[in-house]
């Protein structure tokens, strides 16, 4: 049945090249119910900026580095991402530590993607970490954001097989062709109603408690 719901309004935030960014973007214009209003940056050379304007979508850069510290620049982009109204904030890329009054403002409303199967490997250099660790199973996966790093209650992960010719890249290349797949499923759940975050910190989706991640594997969706 059609739904009568607005599309989301969501913001998100940059640094890099943006191709979550245009995982979303491509979603959205295959009719997934939210809309990305602005992408900002704290790099103003970022190219997610150019396919923001591609696209038509506003952007703005904020350099951290024109702030004294951590504190000053969160507030800034802030105020910057209230200017646009969302329901919904999206890291896709954004190499920034996030101060806990920041994260406290966005609760239940703000999404990262990390290139690992959480818990494991919070941080960075992920696909070396597993690699170095003999793994044979690595992946991303899409998760609330909470004050720790990376540490937030994860909603769906996807895997990928670590092959005995891996180097760094090749790893990254295969996970990120999944993450292309799961954060736009994320965010249209929660566009769609069907996801949120309770007063005591838990995922629910489609109205029961996520105890576990949702999982997919190479190949798989997730309705």
């Amino acid at each position: 049945m059609p739904s009568e719901r607005a599309p989301l309004s969501v913001v998100a935030l940059i640094s890099g090249s943006g191709s979550n960014l245009q995982a979303l973007i491509d979603a959205q214009e295959q009719g997934a119910p939210f809309r990305i209003r602005a992408v900002i940056s704290n790099e103003p050379n970022a190219f997610g900026l150019e396919r923001a304007r591609r696209h038509g979508i506003a952007t703005e850069a904020l350099n951290h580095r024109d702030y004294p510290d951590r504190a000053g620049f969160d507030s800034a982009l802030a105020a910057a991402i209230d200017g646009h109204d969302p329901g919904l904030v999206v890291l896709a890329g954004f190499m920034r530590i996030l101060t806990p009054a920041f994260v406290e403002h966005y609760r239940g409303r703000l999404f990262n993607i990390h290139p690992s199967l959480l818990p494991r490997y919070q941080g960075l250099h992920t696909h070396k970490r597993a690699l170095e660790a003999g793994d044979t199973e690595h992946g991303a996966s899409v998760h609330f954001v909470t004050a720790e790093l990376d540490g937030g209650p994860v909603v769906l992960q996807a895997r990928v097989p670590v092959l005995p010719r891996d180097d760094p890249d090749t790893l990254a290349a295969r996970v990120l062709k999944q993450e292309h797949v799961i954060y736009p499923t994320v965010v249209r759940w929660f566009a769609e109603g069907r996801l949120r975050l309770d007063a005591d910190g838990r995922p629910h989706l489609d109205g029961e408690v996520l105890d576990e991640p949702r999982r997919i594997g190479p190949g798989q969706g997730s309705s």
